[in-house]
């Protein structure tokens, strides 16, 4: 039996199509599932990467912050050290300043022994020496500052009986000097200032309200109108100086009393400018209570006088004695 030429050609022709259709999805679906894996694969490596960078800053920031904190421990050192070194410093110039002072105070020491181990010089006599300095600058300075009069006597005979004590010819011209100035001293007799303030507490102490005498002879010597009219009609004199009523006197009185005081105080300060002033307004007080009589005469003339007193010791010589010792002892 024959068959058509084209009838068996066109047979396998249409049957090879779906054939390779078939495959074609085969290898589709392999390179699809290959480019899954490869992007599955893909995307937990960049995952990966992603956690093992954000664990490095991680670890970086918190070796960043250790390194803060030591930076700030190893600067909170630093300042404690600068601290430390800036009174350790301190301390060593205190300590400085005491060992200089100690070393200074132990070479006064080494000459004060070695002068009192001098043998031309007597450890005796240095002290006697001594005492006799002090004794002699105190008395100056009692007799200067304070007045003091026989404080400074007892200072210096004080100083001669200790002066005594030494038999070196060579300090016999210092001995005739003190008691040159000792003589001195006692030739003053009482000090100024004690003598003007006991001469103005006696003229205080004797004043009193002298008595008018025109009133106290008015009764006998008035004539007979002013027996008769003195109730109506009051005379006065010309003259105004002198206080007439009882209570002007009484005031002037108080006034005088005032000034008095007032230069006592400037007598015991030294103050005779204040003195003179306070002794010229008594004046006028008792020019005020009575007229001129022998009493206000010799008042006047004690409060003149008193006046004309020095508050301030003058001794030429005083502190020749102390100079000489002080030449002496630096000679020797």
């Amino acid at each position: 039996m024959n068959v058509p030429l084209d009838t068996v050609s066109s047979t396998p022709s249409a049957s090879a199509p779906p054939r390779r259709g078939s495959n074609g999805w085969l290898w589709l679906l392999i390179v699809l599932l290959i480019l899954g894996g490869g992007g599955w694969y893909g995307w937990r490596e960049w995952q990966h990467r992603q956690a093992r960078e954000l664990a490095a800053e991680a670890d970086a920031d918190q070796r960043l912050d250790a390194l803060d904190q030591r930076l700030s421990t190893l600067r909170t050192n630093q300042d404690a050290q600068n601290r430390r070194i800036v009174q350790a410093d301190s301390t060593n110039r205190v300590l400085r300043d005491e060992l200089h002072g100690i070393g200074q105070r132990a070479a006064l020491i080494e000459d004060s022994v070695s002068k009192l181990a001098d043998p031309d010089r007597h450890g005796a006599q240095a002290m006697r020496l001594d005492e006799t300095e002090l004794l002699l600058s105190l008395g100056q300075q009692r007799l200067l500052i304070a007045g003091d009069l026989e404080g400074a006597r007892r200072a210096y005979a004080l100083a001669g009986g200790v002066l005594d004590g030494i038999d070196d010819p060579a300090y016999l011209s210092l001995r005739q000097t003190l008691l040159q100035e000792t003589a001195a001293l006692k030739e003053l007799g009482i000090e100024p200032r004690v003598q003007a303030m006991a001469k103005l507490d006696a003229l205080a102490q004797g004043l009193s309200l002298p008595p008018d005498t025109a009133t106290s002879a008015a009764p006998v010597l008035a004539p007979w109108w002013q027996r008769a009219f003195g109730t109506l009609v009051e005379s006065q004199p010309v003259d105004r100086t002198v206080a007439a009523h009882p209570t002007d006197r009484a005031a002037a009185l108080a006034g005088l009393q005032l000034e008095i005081s007032l230069a006592r105080a400037a007598a015991e300060r030294r103050d005779a400018p204040g003195l003179r002033t306070a002794l010229s307004r008594a004046e006028y007080w008792v020019q005020r209570l009575s007229a001129a009589s022998p009493v206000q005469q010799r008042q006047l003339a004690q409060l003149r006088e008193i006046a004309a007193l020095p508050l301030s010791l003058s001794v030429p010589t005083l502190g020749t004695t102390l100079q000489q010792l002080r030449q002496l002892r630096t000679a020797h």
